[in-house]
Formats: structure tokens, C-alpha cells, sequence
């Protein structure tokens, strides 16, 4: 089955009890951290520059799908500059009490992590505001003719935000941050040596087909990536010797329904209800979520990115379009508006394709 209690196995959120497994193979520093290579390479660069200054880092934006290691990054760059680390998310500060509680306890130098960022309430994000640009923070103190502005000067800090949303973020918000950075989703080959990696922290024996295997059905996702991995090596000590062979991946990802794109039942659903419902598109993101009974929100953070990524799905000024690939994927018969195989697919620019990136945007 590819869902088990609700939570599909190729989804890249996270469940309570992956949180002990993910922070026991968790990497702690830059150099131990598989994949976005750029990224990295910019760190490093503001790291560096922020130590040798004796500085707080700027603010950092880190925007992408879930499941690519935003608050793994977090954490590398609060070891990589000796900083603390507080860790909370949007939807847990709903007041402003509750922001500036957080503020005031700050030390010099300390990372302040807001997961889900995109999140937080408009009137507790304007605490943000002063807090970022000039580590201070604006209170209202009393009530009615009574009330005064109260200013608090506060440690230098560093915010780091993450975002699956990123263009669900204010303006104001955004520009605050000096530092704006997208994780794309991972290929193959990193994603095979962040299952190697695992494997060996796990004390897993496992050929290098094995761990190529995992990586080319997992999404362009990590923490799917270890997931699976966990499955497989369940299976591989039921059903063989405990080592990992290419064979009882293949067999344990068979049982799984994950398909050698990585593709699952949700997917196959969504494919099918566009090419049987309307024709292959295009079709407003409202509509094909209520015809698939899915959140809006669910479909474009969970399960259209990866069909993007290979190319199962346009998204165009007038809604997604399937493209010939997810025909052919699923044995379909095509409408005449598709093509034939063979056919060359209109490039995104034909099709006017909206950038998926907000922030590549501007």
C-alpha cells in the first residue's frame, strides 16, 4: 500500500515518528550535507564573511517543497556559526505577546528558525517588522488615551524563515530578509548518496544499485528517500538476509505501489481525472482539486512540483495541462489537441507557462 494511516509514503511531510530516525541521520555540517550545491557554496561565502566580522548572519529566507531540508539547513548553520538555535513554526505564534516573548529571550548572535513562515499572523508579523531591521522591538503599552509606544532594543540575531509558499509571503515580509534562497528538488544521483549515507549510519548493507533504485523513485525528495529506505530494509530482513540487494528493492517498492517514476495512487488520480474529466487541460487548480476531492493546497505543494519536474504537467496562463509523457506513462489514449507520439511538446513559453518560483521571479 503507498498509504499507511493517512500518511503516503512517498509524501514528503513529516510524521511524529520519523522525527527520532530523521534527527539520528541528520547531517550537522555543510560538508556532510548531500546536494544543492549552489546554496551550499553561498553559505559558506555569508558564513564565513558573518564570523570573520563578528557578526550576526543576515536573515535567511529558505523557500521550496517540503521534505528538502530546510530545518536540516537551519540547523547546519546555527553548528556552522556556534550560534543557539530556537526552532518554532508560523502557525505556533498567535499573538504578538507570543513573538516578542521569543525576541527578548534572544542572545547575541542566536538563530531564530519560523517554520512555515508564510503562515504567521499578519499583526504578529509586524513585530517582525523593527525586530529584523533594527533589533528592536515596538510595543504598545496601556490602552485608549492612555496607550504609549514602548521601544526595546534587542540582541543581534539572525531570522532564518522556511516556505513551501513563497509567494504567499507579504511583501514588507520578504524584502527583510537579506538572503533569499530556493531549494530545488534533488536528482537522482545525490539522492542516491543521501541513501548510501543513511544506509551506512543505519549499519544496512546495500549495493550501489539498490541505492540508485531508491533515489531515481523518490521524487526529488530526501526525507522520501530515507523513508523508503526504511521500508525496504523492513523488507529485505523479512523476505531475504538483511542486505539490500537491487531484486528486493524492486520487490519491496512493488509491494509499496510506488512506481519506477516514483509515481503513486494519488498521482495516477490526479493524471487520470485530468485526462478523463477535461480532456488534458487546461484546468483551473480550484477545480481539479474539488474533482479529485483534495486540498488546492495539497495538490500544489505535494503532489504537482514532482509532476512538473518530469514533465507530466504544464502549468499554463489558463490552468495545468497534462503533456504526452503522462499519457504514455499510463497507457491513456491521447485527445487530438496532445499529439501524437513522437510529437515534440510545446515548450513552456508556447504554452505560457507561470513561473513556479516566486522568488526566481523577482
Amino acid at each position: 500500500m503507498s498509504e499507511r494511516n493517512g500518511h503516503r509514503i512517498v509524501g514528503p511531510g513529516l510524521s511524529k515518528e520519523e522525527v527520532p530516525f530523521e534527527g539520528s541521520i541528520r547531517p550537522r555540517w555543510l560538508n556532510e550535507y548531500i546536494g544543492q550545491k549552489k546554496n551550499k557554496e553561498q553559505l559558506k561565502i555569508y558564513i564565513d564573511a558573518a564570523l570573520k566580522r563578528g557578526e550576526a548572519l543576515d536573515h535567511i529566507l529558505l523557500a521550496g517543497p517540503p521534505g528538502l531540508g530546510k530545518t536540516t539547513l537551519a540547523t547546519i548553520i546555527s553548528n556552522e556559526m556556534g550560534a543557539n538555535i530556537k526552532i518554532t513554526s508560523g502557525p505556533a505564534i498567535s499573538k504578538q505577546g507570543d513573538l516578542a516573548s521569543i525576541l527578548t529571550n534572544l542572545q547575541p548572535g542566536d538563530i531564530l528558525f519560523i517554520d512555515e513562515i508564510h503562515r504567521i499572523n499578519r499583526n504578529v508579523e509586524e513585530v517582525l517588522y523593527p525586530a529584523m531591521e533594527d533589533y528592536a522591538l515596538d510595543l504598545m503599552v496601556g490602552k485608549g488615551t492612555m496607550a504609549q509606544s514602548l521601544r526595546l532594543d534587542l540582541s543581534p540575531f539572525t531570522l532564518i524563515g522556511a516556505t513551501t509558499r513563497a509567494g504567499m509571503l507579504s511583501s514588507p515580509l520578504r524584502d527583510r530578509f537579506g538572503v533569499l534562497m530556493s531549494l530545488q528538488l534533488y536528482d537522482s544521483v545525490d539522492l542516491a548518496q543521501i541513501v548510501s549515507r543513511s544506509a551506512s549510519l543505519l549499519g544496512v548493507e546495500m549495493d550501489p544499485d539498490s541505492a540508485h533504485e531508491i533515489g531515481l523513485r523518490s521524487r526529488g525528495t530526501p526525507r522520501v528517500a530515507n523513508r523508503l529506505l526504511r521500508r525496504i530494509r523492513d523488507y529485505a530482513q523479512v523476505k531475504g538476509d538483511g542486505r539490500i540487494t537491487l531484486e528486493l528493492t524492486r520487490k519491496a517498492l512493488e509491494m509499496l505501489e510506488v512506481d519506477r517514476l516514483g509515481l503513486d495512487k494519488n498521482d495516477e488520480k490526479i493524471i487520470r481525472i485530468l485526462a478523463s474529466h477535461f480532456g488534458g487541460g487546461p484546468v483551473g487548480i480550484d477545480t481539479m482539486a474539488a474533482s479529485a476531492n483534495m486540498e488546492a493546497g495539497t495538490i500544489e505543494e505535494v503532489i504537482e512540483p514532482y509532476l512538473l519536474q518530469i514533465g507530466f504537467l504544464v502549468r499554463t496562463a489558463r490552468g495545468r495541462m497534462l503533456t504526452t509523457k503522462a499519457y504514455d506513462h499510463y497507457g491513456l489514449p491521447r485527445p487530438d489537441h496532445i499529439g501524437k507520439p513522437g510529437d515534440r511538446e510545446k515548450p513552456p513559453e508556447e504554452e505560457g507557462q507561470v513561473e513556479m518560483d516566486i522568488l526566481e521571479e523577482e
